[in-house]
């Protein structure tokens, strides 16, 4: 069951009142658990950004996106191949077994435009140690092969990152979170952040800012599924 949450240390900005098509919607602040979970409530979610500095050098700094469109999932609509459900008879999942594992090897520096730094593992690390962050795993011969992470509030899994290292493993992830989700009754959805080629061959599509927020406002509302007690054994 998640526990409690201290109360936010950031106030951050309503992403309704952001410029049609602007995708980065305020900079700054910090991702204590309790901003992070208000940051996901209110439809934003973190990730570093390019800032310039002076004498034409630069750094990053802690970003809030809020994208205009958005990616999402319906559970409902996930597109499975016979290829993909080849892929699932051939591997196996868990919950929660190897959560930090899972966001380490999304954040493998070698992947392309890495941006988990170690500050994020930590704190996603204590989002799921309170029972809002969850894992998917994939295991194939006894190794981990792939996985995601994400963070649930309520009827949204806000997904993070997924990895791979046999193929098809991320989508057998997907696959299984989806699974879980269409067990539990009420509204669900899988917010994806941006609709690539690759998650649109599964299902996903793109909504406005607008549509998006209006669907948020009831599926927070729903009873976790993952938080509210889904088993950690593998099924």
């Amino acid at each position: 069951m998640s526990e409690p949450l201290p109360p936010a240390e950031w106030e951050l900005v309503d992403p309704s009142v952001a410029e049609p098509g602007e995708d980065l919607v305020a900079i700054g602040g910090g991702i204590d658990p309790g901003t992070l979970v208000s940051a996901y409530r209110q439809g934003l979610f973190p990730m570093h950004v390019a800032v310039p500095g002076h004498g034409g050098g630069g750094g990053e700094a802690l970003g809030w996106w809020s994208p205009d469109p958005r990616g999402v999932l319906d559970p409902a609509s996930l597109i499975v191949s016979r290829s993909l459900a080849s892929s699932v008879r051939r591997m196996d999942t868990s919950v929660d077994q190897s959560f930090v594992d899972v966001v380490r090897l999304c954040a493998d520096p070698n992947r392309p435009h890495g941006w988990i730094t170690e500050e994020f593992v930590d704190a996603y690390a204590e989002l799921h140690r309170r029972g809002y962050a969850h894992s998917i795993e994939v295991w194939q011969d006894g190794d981990l092969v792939g996985g995601l992470y994400g963070v649930e509030v309520g009827g949204l899994f806000a997904g993070e990152s997924m990895f791979h290292r046999r193929r098809d493993a991320s989508k057998v992830a997907l696959v299984a979170l989806v699974e879980i989700l269409r067990s539990y009754p009420g509204k669900r959805l899988i917010d994806v952040q941006w609709c690539t080629e690759h998650l649109a061959s599964l299902g996903a599509i793109e909504i406005t800012r607008a549509e998006y927020l209006a669907t948020l406002a009831t599926v927070v509302n729903e009873e976790p599924c993952l938080g509210g007690g889904a088993t950690a054994d593998r099924f």
